[in-house]
């Protein structure tokens, strides 16, 4: 029985793997996942959150379009952090940092941002936790527990903490928690 669910996982597993292939390596399909999130952002967008390769998307097309109103990106459950495989393939590109010892540093997506990420401790897709050593001190992060579903959508959209960042990123200042 542990067999057929393992392979069950793997072909999941596997499936999701070619899904970031193909974004990464195939410009056509890279460029209209980047063109659905711009037909979603509108004049009144704050917030926007991208799970799993949507967070790799989400990054992409708000550090293309730094005129969008979004003040908050909140990612959830992001391979943005895992060298070789997504982090050296980001666009626009890492660049080098002057000081010694650090690595690649990503690009903040866009001006007068706030990035919070949220990851569990489980969760192999978000196999970097702490993305602030890629893209900065900048970025919050997050980890929490969503149990046996730990890269689900579902628990990473019902944690207290991904509602403080998107009340943030909305409201426009800390949530406190009262309101």
């Amino acid at each position: 029985m542990s067999r057929f669910f393992a392979a069950l996982g793997e072909r999941a597993l596997l499936g999701d793997l070619r899904q970031v292939r193909d974004y990464l390596r195939d410009p056509q399909i890279r460029r209209q996942a980047r063109e659905r999130v711009s037909e979603a952002v509108g004049d009144d967008a704050r917030v926007l959150v991208g799970h799993s390769l949507g967070s790799v998307v989400a990054y992409e097309a708000l550090a293309e379009n730094p005129g969008w109103p979004v003040r908050m990106l909140v990612t959830l459950g992001s391979p943005l952090g895992i060298p070789n495989l997504i982090f050296d393939r980001l666009d626009p590109a890492p660049r080098p940092v002057a000081d010694a010892g650090l690595g690649p540093r990503g690009r903040w997506p866009g001006p007068g941002r706030a990035w919070v990420n949220v990851a569990d401790q489980g969760d192999v897709v978000a196999l970097v936790k702490d993305l602030r050593g890629a893209f900065g001190p900048e970025v919050d992060g997050w980890v929490v527990d969503n149990g046996a579903t730990a890269h689900n959508v579902k628990p990473y959209l019902t944690a207290v903490e991904t509602g403080r960042a998107i009340w943030t990123g909305v409201d426009g200042g800390p949530w406190t928690g009262t309101d």
